[in-house]
C-alpha cells in the first residue's frame, strides 16, 4: 500500500491554499513551474519570489484582505506577484490592459488597490491620469514609468521571511472586473474557498505534477485562471504565451509535450483552420478545455476528429454558481449542448416572474454550487440583482442566458436574454440565425443583432465575415439565409465586415455591433 504524500494529505483537507501547495512542491524534486519565451522558473524559485513579494507588501503596510491591482501582459513576474500577494493574504485585482485609461483608474479605485503593477505600455497610457490614481505604480518590466519591480521587491540580502498569514476560506482571493460590455464594470469577488473548489475539480481531469498546461489567454481572465491555478496548485508546469498566434501555439504544444490547454472558441477555430495543423505532433494531449463563448457543434466535431485527447466544454460564469460540463469525447451526439450540471451543481430554469419553468420549456439559467462569488465589490444592489433564491432559501446566481434541458438532462443554450430580439411580438434567438448562416460554405463568421424597425419594433440584422478568397454579395447571403429561416426569423439586412469585434477572450461584442450598425441602417 502506497503511503500518501504530504501533498496528497493536504489535498484531502476541506480547505487549504494554493500558496501552501506551492511551498510543498518547492520542497520536493526540482520541477519547472513557469515557462515563457525560453525562460523558466522552478517551484523553489517561485516559492522564494512569492516570499519576497509577500514581505514587500507587508513592509509597505498592505494588510490581509486589502487589494493590489495588476495590469500588464502575461509574464513570469506577473504570475509571481499574483501568487505572492495571495501568500500575504492580499487579494488581487487583475485588470485588462485593453481597458480605457479612465476605466483602469476607476477599477483600481473601486478595488481600493494600494499598489498597481503595470508594464511600460500601460504606464504610458495612464500617464495623463496619474494624478487621479490612488495606487502607487510599480513597473513589472522595470521600465522608468514608476518604481521598478526590482527596486520594490524585498532584497534577498538579510531577507526576512514574511509573517505567516492564516488565510480563511471566505477571504477575497481576487476581484475580477466584468468587461463592461453591458455597462460599468463590476468587481466580482471570488473567495479562496471558490478557488480551492476549482483545484479539487481539476484533479479528475488529469492535472497532476506531470501536467504541462499551455495558456494563451490573458492572466486577468477567469478563463485563464481556472486552468493556470490548478496546474500550479497540483505541481504541473505552465507554459505561457503573452499573445496568441495559432502557428506559435502549435509549435509550443509540440515542443513542450503539452498535456492540457484552455482555449476559447475563436482560438480553436483559427488553429483548426491552419493547413499545416496535421504536421504537428499533439499526441501528448490528455485534455483540452473551452469556455467563455458559444462553441459550435461542427467545430467540436472537427477537434474530436483531428486533435488527440479529450475535449471538455465548461458553461458557467465568472460569478460562479452552477457549471455545466460537456465531455464531448464521451457524448459526441450531444455536441449541440453545453452538457449536464457538474457534480454538486444545481442548475434550474426560471421565467420572468422568477418561477421555475416546467420540464422541456425555455427559461433563464440560474445555478448554485460550492464555487460562488461573495458578491460584487461594494455593489450590494447589483449583487442582489444577480441572485435568485428558491422557496427553501437556497442561493442561486442568475446567468442572463436562456436555455432548455433535453430529456437526458443536457442543457441547450439559446441566447443572452439581453440579446434576444423581439420582432412583431415573436422571440427571435440570434444563435438560431447564426447557426444557419454558418452553414453557408463561404461564411467564416456571423453575428446577428436586433435593429430598430418601424414595422416590427426590432428586426434581425446579420454581420458576416466572408471566407478569404471568396466573392460574395451581401444580397446573395441575405437571400440564401432567408430561404432557410422561418417567417418570423428572416433577416432584414446583411452587412459584411473584415472581422467581428471581440473581447480578449473571444466574446463577440454585440453592443459594439449594434452601435456601429445603428449609424448606417437607420430604422428598417
Amino acid at each position: 500500500m502506497t503511503t500518501p504524500s504530504i501533498i496528497d494529505t493536504e489535498l484531502e483537507e476541506d480547505f487549504s491554499t494554493i500558496p501552501q501547495l506551492i511551498r510543498l512542491h518547492a520542497a520536493g524534486p526540482a520541477r519547472k513551474a513557469l515557462v515563457q519565451d525560453g525562460q523558466a522558473m522552478s517551484y523553489a524559485q517561485l516559492d522564494a519570489m512569492m516570499d519576497r513579494v509577500a514581505a514587500a507588501l507587508q513592509r509597505d503596510g498592505v494588510q490581509p484582505r486589502e487589494a493590489v491591482a495588476i495590469c500588464a501582459n502575461t509574464s513570469i513576474p506577473y504570475a509571481a506577484v499574483f501568487l505572492g500577494s495571495l501568500r500575504a493574504g492580499v487579494a488581487v485585482a487583475p485588470l485588462a490592459p485593453s481597458s480605457s485609461p479612465q476605466s483602469l483608474v476607476s477599477m483600481a479605485k473601486d478595488a481600493d488597490a494600494r499598489l498597481l503593477f503595470v508594464d511600460q505600455a500601460v504606464a504610458e497610457a495612464l500617464e495623463p491620469l496619474r494624478g487621479n490614481l490612488q495606487a502607487r505604480i510599480v513597473t513589472l518590466d522595470d521600465s522608468a514609468a514608476g518604481q521598478s519591480f526590482s527596486e520594490w521587491l524585498a532584497a534577498p540580502k538579510g531577507f526576512m521571511a514574511p509573517q505567516a498569514v492564516d488565510i480563511r476560506p471566505d477571504w477575497p482571493f481576487n476581484i475580477i472586473y466584468s468587461s463592461g460590455t453591458t455597462g460599468a464594470p463590476k468587481g466580482i469577488v471570488q473567495p479562496h474557498s471558490m478557488r480551492w473548489t476549482h483545484v479539487q475539480r481539476a484533479r479528475v481531469n488529469g492535472y497532476d505534477a506531470s501536467a504541462v498546461t499551455l495558456i494563451s489567454t490573458p492572466l486577468y481572465s477567469n478563463t485563464t485562471l481556472v486552468s493556470f491555478l490548478p496546474t500550479i496548485a497540483l505541481g504541473g508546469t505552465v507554459v505561457m504565451m503573452a499573445k496568441f498566434d495559432a502557428g506559435a501555439y502549435l509549435a509550443l504544444a509540440q515542443q513542450h509535450r503539452v498535456t492540457h490547454t484552455m482555449l476559447v472558441p475563436v482560438q480553436y477555430q483559427r488553429i483548426m483552420a491552419r493547413e499545416d495543423f496535421g504536421d504537428y505532433d499533439l499526441s501528448s494531449f490528455r485534455m483540452k478545455f473551452c469556455t467563455s463563448a458559444p462553441f459550435s457543434a461542427a467545430l467540436k466535431a472537427d477537434i474530436l476528429k483531428r486533435w488527440p485527447g479529450g475535449l471538455i466544454e465548461y458553461y458557467g460564469m465568472t460569478e460562479g454558481g452552477g457549471t455545466c460540463v460537456l465531455a464531448a469525447h464521451e457524448f459526441p451526439h450531444k455536441l449541440h449542448t453545453v452538457g449536464k450540471p457538474g457534480p454538486g451543481h444545481d442548475i434550474r430554469l426560471i421565467d420572468d416572474a422568477g418561477r421555475e419553468v416546467p420540464a422541456g420549456e425555455l427559461g433563464e439559467v440560474v445555478g448554485h454550487s460550492p464555487a460562488m462569488m461573495a458578491g460584487y465589490h461594494k455593489q450590494p444592489e447589483k449583487t442582489a440583482e444577480a441572485e435568485w433564491y428558491d422557496p427553501s432559501g437556497k442561493r442561486f446566481i442568475r446567468t442572463g442566458d436562456v436555455g432548455r434541458f433535453d430529456e437526458d438532462g443536457f442543457l441547450t443554450l439559446m441566447d443572452r436574454k439581453k440579446d434576444m430580439i423581439i420582432s412583431g411580438g415573436f422571440n427571435v434567438y440570434p444563435s438560431d440565425l447564426e447557426a444557419v448562416l454558418m452553414q453557408h460554405p463561404q461564411v467564416a463568421e456571423a453575428a446577428v443583432v436586433g435593429a430598430p424597425s418601424a414595422r416590427w419594433g426590432e428586426t434581425p440584422v446579420a454581420v458576416v465575415v466572408p471566407k478569404r478568397g471568396t466573392s460574395l454579395a451581401e444580397q446573395d447571403v441575405l437571400g440564401w439565409a432567408n430561404e432557410r429561416l422561418g417567417k418570423t426569423q428572416r433577416l432584414a439586412a446583411v452587412r459584411f465586415a473584415p472581422t467581428l469585434p471581440r473581447s480578449a477572450i473571444g466574446k463577440v461584442l454585440k453592443r459594439e455591433l449594434r452601435d456601429s450598425l445603428g449609424a448606417t441602417l437607420g430604422t428598417l
